[in-house]
């Protein structure tokens, strides 16, 4: 990999979306040694952190005689209630204990706005507000963005496609991800991602492609 070139993207390795979380992922927890694995392959690497008030407008607590899994209109279109998850400065929102990148250069933490979600690291669910990711990956001449984590079909998804608007070359790493595959979502990312140019790659492609580049 290109050093300044190719970003390596894991979204959301945290607590609440592994087994047993408040948001659980099913085998959430088996991306984190593939993720491991494929962060070697990379001197540039930015984790992004769901970190939400427990106030926030996502979640079904704050609203009344809703369930989560529920959908609302809210001012910037539709929105799943979600159970309360990721909230700041708790156990649920850290990054899980296993999740080895040392020299992971950026943080983005994303969702802590209390009036609009956000899964994609690049923009916010009103589709205009910036986290800043865009703006620091232009700064240091980043080209190719590499995305893994939780969830496939939301936070992952929602980054790169916003990734590959606002034109970064963009490959998801799918074993290095899993779905939570709501009323079929998870096939409807991936058809989305493939209409807007995104890679469908496995990690032991890009471990090849690390090895060549380096021989």
């Amino acid at each position: 990999m290109k050093p300044l070139e190719d970003v390596f993207l894991v979204v959301d390795v945290q607590n609440d979306f592994m087994p047993g979380g408040a948001l659980a992922v099913a085998h959430g927890d088996e991306v984190v040694p593939v993720i491991n694995r494929v962060a070697r392959a990379f001197s540039h690497v930015v984790l992004t952190q769901d970190w939400h008030p427990r106030t926030h407008v996502s979640f079904a607590a704050n609203h009344a005689a809703r369930q989560p899994f529920d959908t609302t209109t809210l001012p910037y279109g539709e929105q799943v209630l979600w159970p309360t998850h990721c909230v700041q400065d708790t156990e649920g929102a850290a990054l899980h204990r296993d999740l080895h990148v040392p020299h992971a250069r950026l943080v983005i933490r994303k969702g802590h706005h209390e009036q609009v979600d956000s899964y994609s690291a690049f923009l916010e669910a009103d589709r205009t507000t910036p986290t800043g990711l865009a703006g620091y990956l232009r700064d240091v001449g980043a080209k190719r963005v590499w995305a893994a984590g939780l969830a496939t079909d939301y936070c992952v998804a929602w980054s790169a496609l916003d990734a590959r608007a606002l034109g970064f070359e963009v490959s998801m790493i799918e074993d290095a991800c899993r779905a939570i595959d709501l009323n079929g979502s998870l096939e409807r990312a991936w058809q989305e991602m493939q209409a807007a140019g995104i890679a469908r790659v496995q990690s032991e492609d890009v471990l090849k492609e690390a090895n060549r580049e380096t021989t």
